[in-house]
């Protein structure tokens, strides 16, 4: 594990052959609904020793429909992250989406989240460096994972070596998605963390209701593939009532589900290091 990660997680125990995992609801909807998942989320990784990330989203800039959710307000979502961490002890992680939020943005949140369709655009990628908080970049559905590197060195050379990357599958056709397992082995030889995302990379995009469709049932199929393939952690959208989510419901693993997935992923990860 890098030297920043053994940092972040420093008021954390944990196995440190474990990975690590994100996780929390697509985006801030209320104060209840992230501390009922921070709460439950931090139970089951102390459980089981995995170092816990919370990650939600202060706003929804990238939706299909102009009349879908985005958020409760920046501020208001941003404060609500951090009350988070402060309330159970974590790190906490949110996306941005514009070189003029990474500043303020990190003032609440301890890792900046590049969205996929952004992961290429320069002066965000370098605002993100320049604030000194790690930056974990999304590979954008029409790149190859080696490709990644050029983001890696945008914001290395920008002064900023705690930069991480996440898998989220390669479009096929207009609306379905396909994960290549070998960018993960490329995206590690790169020199960075490597992260599953094993939620939005069974997203269904471009339908025509306006929302985004998803193969939740499918979710376990790519974490386990993930581990045995070598990714350092996994990104997990989860909520306790998916079907009445405000934002990405059809890809959010229900949350009574992620203890035993986890339990299964752990034992997994035991048989592969």
């Amino acid at each position: 594990m890098k030297n920043y990660l053994q940092d972040l997680f420093s008021k954390q125990q944990y196995n440190k052959n474990n990975f690590f995992l994100i996780a929390g609801p697509c985006v801030v909807e209320s104060e209840e609904l992230v501390m009922e998942v921070a709460d439950k989320v931090s139970g089951i990784c102390k459980n089981l020793g995995i170092p816990y990330i919370f990650k939600a989203s202060y706003r929804k800039a990238n939706r299909t429909s102009a009349s879908s959710f985005t958020g409760l307000g920046d501020e208001s979502g941003l404060a609500l992250i951090k009350k988070v961490g402060h309330t159970y002890n974590l790190p906490t992680t949110s996306d941005i989406h514009a070189h003029d939020e990474a500043a303020e943005a990190a003032k609440y949140v301890d890792i900046l989240q590049i969205p996929a369709f952004l992961c290429r655009q320069t002066d965000l990628l370098v605002a993100a460096a320049e604030t000194g908080k790690i930056v974990n970049v999304k590979k954008g559905q029409f790149l190859s994972g080696p490709s990644m590197k050029f983001a890696v060195e945008k914001i290395k050379n920008a002064g900023n070596d705690k930069v991480g990357l996440i898998e989220r599958g390669n479009t096929f056709g207009y609306q379905d998605l396909v994960v290549d397992y070998r960018n993960i082995t490329w995206m590690k030889e790169i020199g960075t963390p490597v992260i599953m995302d094993c939620t939005h990379s069974l997203q269904q995009p471009n339908q025509t209701s306006g929302v985004t469709g998803g193969n939740p049932q499918l979710i376990e199929t790519i974490a386990k593939a993930a581990i045995a393939t070598g990714a350092d952690g996994l990104f997990i959208e989860t909520h306790p009532n998916p079907a009445v989510a405000k934002s990405d419901g059809a890809n959010m693993l229900k949350l009574d589900l992620l203890e035993p997935l986890l339990e299964k992923l752990v034992r997994l990860r035991q048989a592969v290091i």
